[in-house]
């Protein structure tokens, strides 16, 4: 560490909430430039949040934020120093993109940061001979394990050399080997660049021993500052995590004691738990490989292993959640059927995620689940309250679930689960991100169901100090059990000093020997190459993004199928779904003349292309029948007497009886009743000698354009906009927003990508899936439908180019403020579809439209394209015809496109 050095980083007065959430609270901090300080603590006491803020990734609320000699509130000061920094977000290859290969991502962060293709390969070459991935390049990086996409996202995160390295819990969910890997690379990296700066994040305390310095954080406050000895000799204890609880205020740890676990009793009858070569496939993929073992009543049982071992996937198949592809398992000497309601009565089951209903209190938890297991009626109260005071809830009975902090959360899981006092408690990881007070507490709980209440227990954790406690525990890895015993048996056998030694030793002997570590990264120095400027518009990193995204776009099959494929299926069902053109209508005939007179003119409606003809009827009353129950859609009733009044020169009258639940489509039978009528008198008139162009006037309609007034020549070309603007719209939206919800979006706060080159790469991939959809539709168009195009091929391309530029800005735009792939897919729809189908001229002429409906009609971009798409399917119409539709596109698309820049936040709040 340098001593006189100015500090990496400077917090004053620093304050963060979420909502109500208070994140950070006045927090004030100084860190030393040149060393590695940890921020040690549970989830939810603001690690994240500080680190974000010091990353430039957040906005500063309240306080000061000072990095590398700069004010973090600065934009201009994040876009000089974020080359500077390398972050890396919370969560297993968060900062990753799972479809893109080892080397593909680093390629991705390598044009980020403006490096050419030559000193990419270099860098590259360097960072995978560090980390051992170098037989890995072309692996995806969602096939990698837990840690050796951590260190694929340590690659990612030193390719541009910072002199500011941020890891956010880097280790959480990888094994102890991997663990011990990892920091063994950052030890490497720090003694070939001593003056970067290392920010570390963790909840696990013996990682914080090998710190130069701490920051004990709790509920947003700075609990102690100084090294671990320092820290420990504070707090007169021996341990860092007794240190840790000593510091917590008094209220929080008060009656904390060292947990003690009493001798479980003998046991008793058959094994609650026999698994006889449990195997679980994905297709290919093995999770679970013949995995076998027997737990005892009564026995608490560690599962150990890393995130993508398989240990959820057993605990489902454990309790029936999940059928086994081979082998068995058999709950208290009865086979698990994932079919058997009973099997699962048996069983609490409480996941990563803790399964409560956030919206409801902790009483309507506990009698939900109450009901959920059939409890009877006169037992629901009386264990609802049993629960309240077992596990201390009584204080919170009536607070929201959502409301409740981390560790009164974990004891309401825990009581939803044996609220129906199961015989077995499969726990999947329910400590993890506790801190350590509230995690002995709930060590004692499941001590007094394991030892008191015979309770067997199956838990998964990824502390050693907690799979200590366990009777026996298990190692998996990749599926396999590697070692079953007690804690002290196996630390025993490997002759190991601890029991993270032990383990350490079994995955070395299931994995082979670690990668000789290679060269380190590059360092800054004399023959590191000159840091490009990041200043300005960089195609280059513009291309990163679009680059990327067609990679992930081409490999995501569900994604390309809805692309391309959707719009063929939605152009077929558009096309020949969706007519106006009223053809064989339903009609019944009621002739109670029965003349010849009668049966000519009736036969005139027989004889229509429009008209159906459905068996006479007999009587009035059948009528209404026929027209309620849709089986006829008008009836003609023919009088008494209608032949003799014809004859006689007399005027008959014809009933004609019209189904008008759809009024649109009643008017149309009239018309055609009234035309069918028109021709009969003309005949009639031609018959008795009379030219019936001696009239006064007459009406012959004729239309330009479509003589044949088929409605398919309009479906079409409207059906290509409407499809043009959904569909292109949608994926946009959804690509960005996806990035939000896996996290990789914290590539755009803290590299120095603009707003601006981030949604053009995002948006030039679908803007070709566009152009190539409204190909396919035009083909479809002429060859499927027969719908010739008439005018100018050329300018309906380059309406359609412009039309899908703005289309696709009009996705960028929703994903600028929605959160959620579900929100950004509904707002989008709503957006497009209803605009495009109310206000757009499809249904009505826009000029006649008044108001806001009006605007909206002149300025959305599916008015202008319609009118471009109808002029030169059924127009023939060129550039010169249609050059203010294509000016108002030209003008509307970068408009689009530019407010989703604006709105779209470079840093999180």
């Amino acid at each position: 560490m340098s001593g006189g050095s100015a500090p990496v980083a400077r917090l004053v007065g620093v304050g963060h909430r979420y909502g109500r959430t208070v994140a950070l609270d006045d927090v004030s901090v100084e860190l030393p430039a040149g060393g590695m300080v940890g921020f040690l603590g549970p989830d939810g006491v603001g690690k994240s949040t500080l680190l974000g803020l010091v990353a430039g990734a957040r906005r500063i609320q309240d306080g000061g934020v000072e990095v590398l000699g700069g004010d973090m509130a600065s934009a201009r000061h994040r876009r000089a120093v974020c080359p500077r920094i390398a972050y890396m977000p919370q969560g297993l290859g968060r900062n990753l993109y799972m479809d893109l290969t080892v080397a593909e991502n680093l390629h991705f962060f390598g044009r980020l940061f403006g490096q050419a293709g030559e000193e990419r390969r270099r860098r590259i070459a360097d960072l995978l001979r560090s980390t051992g991935l170098d037989p890995f390049p072309d692996r995806p990086a969602g096939k990698l394990s837990g840690g050796m996409k951590q260190k694929l996202g340590l690659c990612c995160a030193l390719i541009h050399d910072p002199d500011l390295l941020i890891l956010d819990e880097p280790t959480t969910g990888v094994d102890p080997l991997s663990r011990r890997q990892f920091w063994e690379l950052i030890e490497r990296i720090r003694r070939q660049r001593p003056g970067m700066s290392v920010l570390v994040a963790t909840a696990y305390m013996d990682e914080a021993l090998r710190f130069d310095r701490l920051v004990a954080m709790n509920a947003g406050r700075i609990l102690a500052i100084g090294t671990p000895p320092e820290i420990m000799a504070r707090a007169g204890v021996g341990s860092l995590e007794e240190a840790f609880v000593a510091l917590l205020p008094e209220a929080q740890r008060a009656g904390h004691h060292a947990v003690e676990i009493p001798p479980r009793p003998p046991a008793e009858g058959e094994p609650a738990i026999v698994a006889s070569g449990l195997t679980c496939r994905f297709g290919e993929f093995v999770a679970v490989d013949h995995v076998s073992f027997e737990i005892e009543a009564g026995e608490i049982f560690g599962f150990l292993g890393s995130n993508g071992c398989g240990k959820t996937t057993t605990m489902k198949m454990l309790t029936g959640l999940l059928p086994a592809s081979e082998g068995e398992a058999r709950l208290f000497g009865r086979a698990v059927d994932a079919q058997d309601i009973e099997t699962r009565r048996d069983v609490g089951y409480m996941s990563q995620s803790f399964s409560l209903y956030a919206e409801l209190t902790v009483r309507q938890n506990l009698e939900l689940h109450a009901r959920l297991f059939h409890l009877p009626a006169d037992r629901v109260a009386p264990r609802v309250a049993e629960m309240l005071g077992h596990f201390d809830l009584a204080g919170d009975a009536d607070a929201l679930a959502d409301d409740l902090p981390l560790g009164v959360r974990q004891r309401l899981s825990l009581a939803v689960a044996v609220i129906h006092e199961p015989r077995m408690l499969i726990l999947d990881e329910p400590t993890s991100g506790v801190d350590p007070v509230a995690r002995d507490r709930f060590w004692e709980l499941l001590i007094d169901l394991s030892r008191r209440q015979r309770v067997t227990i199956f838990i998964s954790t990824h502390f050693m100090n907690e799979a200590e406690r366990c009777d026996r525990i298990s190692l998996m890895h990749a599926g396999r059990v590697l070692a079953i015993g007690t804690p002290a048996e196996l630390t025993r056998s490997r002759g190991a000093a601890s029991l993270e030694e032990a383990f350490v030793g079994y995955l070395e002997d299931a994995v082979g020997p670690a990668p000789a570590a290679g060269a380190t990264p590059v360092a800054a120095g004399a023959e590191a190459a000159v840091p490009p400027s990041h200043s300005g518009f960089s195609p280059r990193r513009l291309w990163a993004y679009a680059l990327r995204e067609s990679m992930e776009l081409v490999r995501d099959p569900v994604r390309l199928a809805f692309a391309l494929a959707g719009t063929v299926l939605l152009m077929l069902v558009f096309g020949y779904g969706i007519t106006f053109d009223v053809e064989s209508l339903r009609y019944a005939a009621l002739d109670n003349d029965r003349t010849p007179e009668s049966r000519a003119y009736l036969e005139d409606f027989a004889g229509s292309r429009y008209f159906l003809t459905r068996p006479p009827l007999g009587r009035p009353d059948q009528i209404d029948r026929g027209l309620q129950g849709g089986e006829i859609g008008f009836a003609i009733v023919v009088p008494p007497g209608f032949g003799r009044d014809l004859v006689q020169g007399r005027r008959p009258e014809v009933a004609v009886w019209i189904d008008g639940a759809m009024p649109f489509r009643a008017e149309t039978i009239h018309g055609y009743v009234e035309g069918v009528h028109q021709r009969h008198l003309e005949e009639l008139a031609r018959q008795a000698g009379v030219d019936p162009a001696a009239q006064p006037a007459t009406i012959e309609p004729r239309y330009l354009y479509n003589q044949n007034f088929e409605s398919i020549y309009a479906m079409v070309p409207v059906t290509i906009g409407l499809l043009l603007i959904f569909i292109p719209a949608v994926l946009t939206a959804l690509s960005v927003v996806r990035e939000k919800e896996l996290g990789s979006i914290a590539n755009l706060y803290v590299t120095p990508v603009s707003r601006t080159e981030f949604l053009l790469g995002k948006q030039l991939p679908y803007v070709a899936i566009g152009m190539l959809n409204f190909l396919v539709m035009t083909l479809m168009a002429v060859l499927v439908f027969g719908v010739p195009v008439k005018g100018d091929g050329l300018a309906l391309a380059l309406g359609a180019l412009l039309y899908v530029v703005a289309t696709t800005g009009i996705g960028l735009l929703m994903s600028a403020f929605t959160r959620t792939q579900i929100a950004a897919l509904f707002g989008t729809a709503i957006a497009t579809m209803l605009p495009a189908t109310q206000f757009s001229g499809m249904m009505q002429p826009v000029s006649s439209l008044t108001g806001a409906a009006a605007v909206i009609g002149h300025t959305f971009p599916a008015s202008h394209f319609l009118t471009i798409s109808t002029g030169v399917f059924t127009k023939a119409l060129g550039f010169a015809d249609l050059a203010i539709p294509l000016l108002a596109l030209a003008a509307t698309a970068p408009l689009v496109t530019a407010l989703g820049v604006l709105l779209l936040r470079k840093q999180e709040r």
